[in-house]
């Protein structure tokens, strides 16, 4: 059987011995060496979304990979892409990398410098491993987003556009479609979920940012469940303490949380600091929220070509959401599209904050009436970006299964809106 392997290596010499070695393996067909760590998901991505088939047996991460630490990339490509066999190339073979790299869910490492036998034996056994996994996985018609769910970060392009708006309605869309739901605010310094939510908690994602392994428990602690069957991790009410949160602290987070819920939504607010450029590049969705004014605009094609330069994503796999939205202003999505070079999503939603503004001041934005048509297209969006559906586990006793008994009117007009996705 052929072994496709994809090598993630950034030093052009490095690159070329382990190619030199690839090529002499028998029934190896290794693909040309990526980079860096976003070119490597990406590319994983990509192939993932055809089938589990298209994606290769075996990855091959160098010690020296960047922007994202070798670790953390096998970690990220261990839970979003389970059924592929990583393996560590270092120069460190102690029993601590060792041990780090398989906690990473690494299937082997490779020391440096590299020898035949070595690699030949690690590339096979992770083959074996990843083979296995897609035997018992089937066919693979699913998209492997990790065990656990989809990771939607909602963005600004400047302050007050709307985004934690946006973000709370489409983790309230999952949730009433029967999903489990996290909703994390990653707006460290001004993050306002709470306020929103009329929630007062005193555990926060700060809390969680200087433990290196987050347990169940753990994790539990820190979460508040708000009424709504939403899990939320609430950003610090000091906000200077939102420094503590590192990239590293950041991902780990993330993970975890999709670790345990079909759906993680994560308000990233319009400030870019490492924590939130973390979880924006590790996302599935990575959702710009703009309102259609030369102001706004601007700052969303700031936002998309800084994101570019720092590696944290493409343009063309960001979506915009132009929130706001009237037939008379002069800026519309196609113009939005062209300018940011963003894909526009189809849902744009209507200029009615007088809708909002009872529920906002309230704390109570939950309690949006369904009739809204801020609140049907925020949740037609979420149809949208498959964040609605049945859950994974449809069993009769499931909170989910009886929330959406309960009925939600904004929820079944979204099912007539969308077609039942």
């Amino acid at each position: 059987m052929t072994t496709r392997i994809l090598p993630a290596v950034g030093d052009p010499d490095a690159a070329r011995s382990v190619m030199t070695l690839l090529s002499q393996l028998p029934d190896a067909e290794p693909a040309p060496p990526v980079a860096d760590s976003t070119q490597l998901v990406d590319a994983l991505a990509r192939l993932a979304a055809v089938s589990v088939d298209e994606l290769p047996e075996v990855v091959l991460v160098h010690e020296r990979i960047g922007p994202v630490p070798a670790l953390e990339l096998v970690r990220e490509v261990a839970l979003r892409f389970p059924a592929v066999g990583t393996v560590l190339i270092s120069a460190d073979a102690s029993p601590v990398l060792f041990s780090a790299a398989m906690d990473s869910g690494a299937r082997g490492l490779v020391t440096l410098p590299l020898g035949y036998e070595e690699l030949a034996s690690r590339v096979q056994a992770a083959a074996q491993w990843s083979t296995g996994v897609r035997r018992h996985l089937g066919a693979g018609a699913e998209r492997p987003t990790g065990p656990g769910g989809t990771v939607v970060t909602v963005s600004g392009a400047k302050g007050g556009v709307g985004t934690t708006v946006t973000a709370v309605h489409l983790a309230l869309a999952a949730r009433a479609s029967g999903r489990t739901v996290a909703l994390v605010d990653m707006d460290l310094q001004n993050g306002d979920i709470a306020s929103y939510l009329d929630v007062q908690f005193r555990r926060s994602v700060a809390d969680l940012s200087t433990i290196a392994d987050i347990s169940p428990r753990v994790l539990q602690d820190a979460v508040y469940l708000h009424e709504t069957g939403l899990s939320l991790l609430l950003a610090p009410a000091e906000g200077e303490r939102g420094e503590e949160v590192t990239d590293r602290a950041a991902r780990q987070i993330v993970s975890a949380l999709r670790g345990r819920h079909d759906v993680v939504v994560v308000d990233c607010g319009s400030r870019l600091d490492s924590a939130n450029a973390a979880a924006v590049e590790m996302a599935d969705t990575a959702l710009l929220v703009t309102t259609p004014d030369v102001v706004a605009v601007r700052a969303a094609k700031r936002t998309v070509r800084m994101w570019e330069r720092l590696q944290v994503r493409k343009a063309e796999d960001t979506v915009t959401l132009v929130n706001r939205h009237h037939r008379s202003t002069e800026i519309q999505p196609p113009l939005v599209q062209k300018i940011t070079g963003t894909r526009i999503a189809s849902v744009a939603v209507p200029a009615h904050f007088k809708e909002l503004s009872a529920v906002v001041d309230a704390g109570r934005l939950h309690e949006l009436d369904a009739k809204s048509t801020v609140k049907q297209a925020l949740w037609a969006l979420a149809g949208e970006l498959g964040l609605v559906g049945a859950p994974a586990a449809d069993t009769p006793g499931a909170p989910g299964k009886q929330l959406a008994r309960a009925g939600d009117r904004g929820s079944l007009g979204l099912r007539r809106r969308t077609g039942g996705r």
